[in-house]
């Protein structure tokens, strides 16, 4: 099966190119799913666990019938499209693979938020700018592995409590949520070690010609078992950005500890830069960041500026991209006077250019949610918003010297990178 969907385009003059991969719907990924279920029944189950907020089935495929579990999580980021090509993959390479459901049944949620992936509408994104336009990712709350971090229990998302409800039910040694971003290099994080994962995890990207980030902003100040592999500080631990509302820790990724399992987050770009994979010292880091924050208070203001123009003109309650944007600028001052502050130990090129990336994304994706507002409404703020979104976009894919990274490279990585973690996590419990 090809898990990588293609379609046929036309340029301006109607010819007519070769096939193009593409990024699949929930609804593609739900009829793969269907028609895996269907060859082997003997082994497949697929079955609804839940339902979104806007009444979406939330679907579960289960492999083999082992006690022992893994559980495969894609889609908890509508942005973050590649998680569930990599779980077809992976559900077909386990029927496959005898080996691999020997002793371990495999459970595949196949989008925690099918309500957020209708509204990331950039399935084939030939250019950073195509992804903005149609960009989504909903604010902190109501992302369903963050929420609990930020949310009382009595609060949370449907989409939370079906997928901590699938955590109770099969009670897995190791849950995979698969992740990725627009631009940088591979990490993987753990809430606890893998002994031996970071050897594959690395041979894989250098084997794919994919960077390994090996000092992601979103691990800072973390423990690494080996290069782009970091291991979550312990509950109580300081946080490197203080101000940042959803805390890791407090996500449904510590859920599995209670039933003695751990979490890994895998973590692929689209387009790749080998800036996030620079170990040599910063010169000047201190200065360094506090310019990363200077821009990135500049460049909120100016979306923030569009937004207090346009929104007497915005009739009805906020809609799930307007409360996205407004979230994502709110993130801004606190974050810029954590980056003002003293940096980390680790002061690397590395670490500078993922926060430099950092800095880029939220106001450009704030604009971007903001500017599928506006144009809806055809405010007249539109026009110069798109201006911001098409500069801001093509910046920084300049500033990275963005490389895309073909999809069946993504999908290939994050599914090894998947059996690793399986076998040593496995191994290491033994």
């Amino acid at each position: 099966m090809e898990y990588c969907q293609k379609r046929r385009r036309a340029d301006k003059s109607g010819v007519s190119h070769l096939p193009e991969l593409r990024y699949p719907s929930v609804t593609e990924i739900v009829s793969s799913a269907w028609a895996l279920a269907a060859h082997r029944p003997d082994l497949c189950v697929l079955r609804q666990v839940g339902a979104s907020r806007a009444g979406r089935p939330l679907h579960l495929l289960s492999v083999g019938h082992a006690r022992r579990a893994v559980l495969v999580v894609a889609g908890a980021h509508a942005n973050e499209p590649t998680g569930g090509s990599t779980l077809l993959s992976l559900a077909e390479r386990v029927l496959k693979q005898r080996e691999l459901r020997r002793d371990t049944s495999w459970h595949f949620l196949l989008c925690a938020d099918p309500d957020g992936a209708s509204l990331h509408v950039t399935p084939a994104p030939r250019t950073l700018l195509e992804y903005h336009l149609g960009f989504f990712r909903p604010a902190g709350p109501e992302q369903p592995e963050w929420s609990p971090s930020v949310l009382p229990p009595d609060r949370l998302p449907p989409e939370t409590r079906a997928l901590t409800r699938v955590i109770d039910e099969v009670r897995p040694y190791l849950q995979v949520t698969l992740h990725g971003t627009d631009l940088g290099g591979s990490w993987v994080q753990l809430t606890k070690d893998i002994p031996g994962l970071a050897e594959p995890f690395a041979k894989s990207a250098a084997e794919l010609r994919i960077p390994v980030e090996t000092a992601a902003s979103d691990a800072a100040g973390w423990p690494a078992s080996g290069p782009g592999v970091h291991v979550m500080p312990a509950p109580g631990s300081d946080t490197a950005y203080p101000s940042m509302p959803d805390d890791a820790r407090h996500s449904t990724w510590y859920h599995a500890h209670r039933y003695g399992g751990l979490t890994a987050v895998v973590e692929v770009p689209m387009w790749a830069s080998e800036l996030v994979d620079d170990p040599a010292p910063h010169p000047d880091p201190a200065a360094a960041m506090r310019r990363l924050a200077h821009r990135l208070l500049a460049d909120a203001y100016q979306v923030e500026a569009v937004l207090g123009r346009a929104l007497p003109r915005l009739r009805g309650p906020d809609g799930p991209l307007l409360r996205a944007a407004k979230w994502a600028l709110e993130l801004v001052p606190g974050l810029a006077a954590d980056w003002s502050q003293p940096p980390p130990v680790d002061t690397t090129m590395a670490y500078v250019g993922s926060v430099d990336a950092f800095g880029r994304r939220i106001p450009l994706r704030a604009a971007s949610m903001l500017l599928r507002v506006l144009r809806e409404a055809d405010d007249r703020e539109a026009p110069h918003l798109e201006q911001l979104v098409a500069g801001w976009s093509d910046a920084f894919a300049e500033r990275f010297r963005a490389r895309w990274v073909p999809l069946e490279n993504q999908v290939e990585h994050q599914a090894r990178t998947v059996v690793a973690a399986a076998r040593h996590a496995r191994d290491n419990a033994a």
